[in-house]
């Protein structure tokens, strides 16, 4: 019975945020953390996390207007087993990590820009620091290391109740985590051209207000500039995309003095000088 609750979930979460080489992986007890980036460097789960303060309030405008605005399906909500909630938006067909990148910014520029940027995390993610390695959210729900609490999916009716301990302290249901993801849809192609072109307009009017983030774990600020390029290149050449990061003006001058440091045990043995444009 236990077994088969866990493959109902695993069917699950195939169905709605796995890419599609990744996820016979579920299927292998010897396979450690699953991974949500493909081989390929897309992706078909996009995770906003809203950490406290922030919380139950940002988290229900996000959702709601996900459908009310861009007529898209309604998101799974979790919580995070630590501090906060995330909100999962399940793709049907794979996209590269810059178009994700660019489409989570454009709702947080929509629906959370009174919400500091410390509160909010997005993933997938790319460091400055150490382009090849993207990041992504990991699988709800699963035990919080941190925290030693569990992080696990909640009905949107009932997930206000956890804004004050927005963790459960039990393993949830499997069974139950199945039946609820099961309510779920993926987002179509065309609904998700058709929300980028609801949104173009917020990014063209909030260009210049982006709200900076750590050098650490810096988002890619100006994803237009990449969006040509393939997510493989991006997340396996660090050269380039170094490169592509010092010479954009639109890029915060800290980054770029950033990238030109990084840049350098490429340059060093070329005889070339590099400096940013």
């Amino acid at each position: 019975q236990a077994d088969r609750a866990m493959n109902r979930l695993q069917a699950e979460q195939n169905r709605l945020f796995l890419p599609t080489n990744t996820q016979s992986d579920l299927q292998n007890p010897e396979v450690g953390d699953i991974s949500l980036i493909g081989a390929d460097g897309r992706v078909r789960a996009m995770v906003v996390e809203l950490a406290q303060p922030a919380g139950w309030d940002g988290v229900a405008g996000l959702w709601q207007g996900i459908q009310d605005d861009l007529d898209l399906p309604a998101p799974a909500i979790a919580v995070n087993g630590i501090d906060g909630y995330q909100v999962w938006l399940s793709l049907s067909e794979s996209v590269p990590i810059t178009q994700a990148q660019d489409f989570l910014e454009s709702l947080r520029l929509r629906f959370l820009s009174d919400i500091a940027s410390k509160h909010i995390g997005m993933y997938p993610q790319v460091r400055i620091a150490a382009p090849w390695h993207a990041q992504h959210g990991g699988l709800v729900p699963a035990l919080r290391e941190k925290s030693g609490r569990w992080s696990a999916f909640v009905a949107p009716g009932l997930a206000g109740m956890f804004a004050d301990e927005p963790w459960l302290d039990m393993p949830p249901n499997p069974d139950a985590q199945a039946n609820l993801l099961s309510g779920f849809k993926s987002i179509q192609p065309a609904e998700l051209k058709l929300a980028q072109d609801r949104l173009s307009p917020v990014n063209a009017s909030s260009a210049g207000t982006r709200k900076p983030e750590s050098a650490e774990t810096t988002r890619v600020d100006d994803p237009r500039q990449y969006a040509e390029q393939s997510a493989t290149r991006e997340v396996q050449d660090p050269k380039a995309f170094l490169l592509a990061v010092m010479n954009d003006p639109s890029v915060e001058l800290r980054l770029r003095i950033e990238a030109a440091k990084a840049l350098l045990p490429y340059q060093l043995g070329s005889g070339r000088r590099i400096r940013p444009v």
